[in-house]
């Protein structure tokens, strides 16, 4: 079995990325998936933050990406991240790379001295890096109303007043919309 290099997304990754995109999230009923754009539009605009786009790579092939890009907490504009797309190519699911690229990209952002990451997605798989539903924070998103999926994780350890997150609205940067 080949190990699986973890990095942040160099210049030249940028066409292996929307390959492992496209494989990953393709529908019968979309040419492009929406997050191949999501990914190139977060790329051009404010919330990209470089060091916290990380790749897999497994073999010299890219087979893995997890994003972390900035988004703010009305009604302070407190900056958090929002993690996503996340996306491991099909032949290599199911195997620890999501994972791997996940834990990554919070060890990255918690070098960063980032605070809070919310995401939309998968209860049980993000229970394991400590998301916990982020109606518990009291936040709120254009997600909140699925329950569950919309997820929360304060990095930083809570003080003694509690955690530092103030409950607040999430608010997207306008290339979310498209997903």
């Amino acid at each position: 079995m080949t190990t699986l290099r973890l990095r942040p997304e160099g210049p030249a990754d940028a066409a292996p990325i929307r390959q492992v995109l496209a494989a990953a999230f393709a529908r019968p009923d979309a040419r492009r998936p929406p997050e191949v754009g999501l990914v190139e539009d977060l790329r051009a605009g404010d919330a990209w933050l470089p060091g916290l786009s990380m790749v897999g790579e497994s073999g010299g092939e890219i087979v893995g990406y997890a994003l972390l890009s900035r988004v703010r907490v009305r009604p302070t504009a407190v900056p958090a991240l929002a993690l996503g797309p996340v996306a491991v190519a099909p032949h290599r699911q199911r195997i620890g790379h999501g994972t791997a690229v996940v834990q990554a990209v919070l060890d990255a952002a918690r070098e960063f001295e980032e605070e809070l990451v919310v995401v939309l997605g998968a209860p049980a798989f993000y229970r394991r890096f400590g998301f916990v539903p982020a109606r518990r924070f009291g936040l709120t998103s254009p997600w909140s109303g699925l329950g569950d999926p919309w997820q929360a994780l304060l990095l930083t350890p809570a003080g003694p007043d509690g955690p530092a997150v103030r409950p607040g609205e999430v608010l997207f940067p306008a290339p979310w919309g498209q997903v």
